[in-house]
């Protein structure tokens, strides 16, 4: 890429995702198409790739052209089809004799919260997250850094009517904790042996109403009262954590 070129755009509908965990991963992933990817001499060296994706080598100042600023892209830069689209249906049939918890967030719309979530969700053997199409992010190149790889490796179901998806997944044998400051129970005192699906909703605002009432019990995790609440990606991460290690 010469100096002072002006940086193609994305294609319509094709996110960029910048960094070494988040390119290496998706080339690694089957169910991703990789259409471009710009990259330093060096850090594609380091690359096993595909003949079919083009690659155009550029320096780190044409790079930081084409990701927003100061993102830390680490020589590589991709251009993506979004995944697949994935039926919550087919995700809870796959899982039907499986311990391992599922994420449901309501209304979660900072992708850096959500890609946090995934990456959570990833360390700890989650089934899959579960949100709404509307009111969740996009895939974007911050959610996929934010996630380090983990994009690519936890399903993620986006439904329509999250209600109904929390009734689905209610019939397919999961107990429905919502995670809430004014609960009165904590998490290890309502999760007992079940399946969980852990719910939980935007900073600040919380879950709706309609959401806390399609679970089956609501939780609070035992936290300091010197500390008003948690960014949702640690709620997530210590709720993880507590259910993989119950008794």
């Amino acid at each position: 890429m010469r100096r002072g070129h002006r940086p193609s755009q994305p294609a319509q509908g094709r996110p960029r995702f910048w960094g070494r965990h988040a390119v290496t991963a998706a080339l690694a992933n089957p169910d991703r198409s990789v259409k471009r990817l710009w990259g330093t001499r060096e850090a594609v060296s380091a690359l096993d790739l595909p003949p079919v994706i083009p690659v155009t080598y550029a320096d780190v100042a044409d790079l930081g052209r084409l990701v927003p600023h100061d993102a830390p892209h680490q020589g590589l830069v991709i251009e993506v089809d979004p995944l697949p689209d994935i039926w919550l249906g087919d995700l809870l049939e796959g899982a039907q004799d499986d311990r391992r918890p599922l994420v449901v967030l309501d209304q979660v719309t900072d992708p850096h919260n959500v890609g946090a979530v995934l990456r959570s969700a990833a360390a700890f053997d989650a089934v899959g997250i579960v949100t709404q199409d509307r009111h969740a992010p996009p895939e974007s190149g911050a959610l996929a850094r934010s996630a380090s790889g983990a994009l690519e490796l936890v399903p993620w179901v986006r439904v329509v009517n999250l209600a109904r998806a929390l009734d689905e997944i209610a019939e397919a044998g999961f107990w429905r904790i919502g995670l809430s400051g004014h609960a009165k129970g904590t998490l290890a005192e309502v999760m007992g042996d079940s399946r969980i699906a852990i719910v939980l909703g935007a900073e600040g605002e919380g879950m709706r109403q309609n959401t806390e009432a399609h679970c089956d019990e609501l939780a609070r995790l035992p936290i300091s009262p010197r500390v008003e609440s948690l960014n949702i990606s640690n709620a997530a991460a210590i709720a993880l954590y507590a259910i993989t290690v119950r008794g």
